[in-house]
């Protein structure tokens, strides 16, 4: 039996709903999910096993032209999926033009490996506005497959991923068969606490966050784990905390809601917040938190 396997990257605008196809893809939810721009900020792998097959999907954040050295460094992770990819899939919604940087663009139309491009979001669509929108970019990306679907309500979800099937090369697999990603558990950790941030503060708040985890402890019964919340001012950390520490209270109770689900055991938690300057404008705390390779 020969055995397929490679690397299959998903790159587009912020917002048009990458992370929602890879949990599609990998039926779990590795990727954080909320209405705000730049809630990706690594670039995730989720790892599909099939006895003849292993795909390796990566959600890498949403194109943008970089503000700050956080922001530059998630770019480095989106360039990155343009040198390993065996596929690449081109996500965008209903209505959009072009990637919010032309390089990336100009690159997708000189690929010379296969190009999926996902038109997203089309059960927001009617048919003659899809019927453009497909005629639109087989003008643009003539060298691309042009598939309409929905990763919200799941349609074509399937379709596309045994067409990426037949398009991976004949390879052994890169990862352990029982393996769904390469992140450790204390990624998801902070990736669930910091998505309950993205939710429920509003401004600049949560773009200043990062969640480190400082402790996880896993007993038979239970996990332990304490996290704290940098942020870059000390009037953020008041709002953080809240009233009386109300909201960072329900942030922690959400999260551990989500974080039991998805560890599939009791989970106690212990949230910190501390104050850390200018985090996101410092290489040495960036390549601690994991960016800048």
């Amino acid at each position: 039996m020969t055995h397929k396997a490679g690397f299959v990257n998903i790159i587009g605008n912020p917002n048009v709903g990458k992370s929602t196809l890879m949990n599609a893809f990998v039926g779990e939810k590795l990727s954080i999910i909320t209405s705000k721009a730049q809630t990706t900020r690594h670039r995730i792998l989720g790892i599909v096993n099939g006895d003849d097959f292993q795909v390796i999907l990566s959600d890498t954040p949403g194109i943008i032209k970089p503000a700050y050295e956080l922001q530059t460094s998630m770019m480095d992770f989106v360039k990155s999926a343009f040198e390993d990819a065996d596929v690449l899939l081109y996500m965008v919604e209903i209505g959009e033009k072009a990637l919010k940087d032309e390089n990336f663009f100009k690159k997708l139309q000189n690929s010379k490996i296969p190009v999926l491009l996902l038109l997203n979001k089309i059960d927001k669509s009617d048919q003659q506005i899809l019927e453009e929108q497909m005629q639109y970019w087989q003008e643009q990306l003539p060298s691309a497959e042009i598939h309409p679907i929905s990763a919200l309500e799941n349609f074509n979800v399937t379709e596309v991923f045994n067409r990426i099937l037949e398009l991976l090369p004949e390879a052994p697999p890169y990862y352990p068969k029982d393996q769904m990603t390469d992140k450790p558990e204390r990624f998801f950790v902070n990736e669930t606490i910091r998505e309950k941030i993205l939710l429920h503060y509003k401004k600049e708040i949560p773009y200043s966050v990062e969640v480190e985890t400082e402790e996880f402890l896993e007993d038979e019964d239970i996990i332990r784990i304490r996290s704290v919340i940098m942020v870059e001012r000390d009037t953020q950390k008041g709002i953080i905390i809240g009233h009386k520490g109300a909201a960072i209270k329900k942030v922690g109770v959400e999260a551990r809601k989500d974080l039991e689900k998805f560890f599939a055991k009791q989970v106690h938690i212990e949230l910190y917040v501390k104050v850390n300057k200018n985090w996101r404008s410092s290489s040495q705390q960036l390549r601690r938190f994991g960016y800048n390779g």
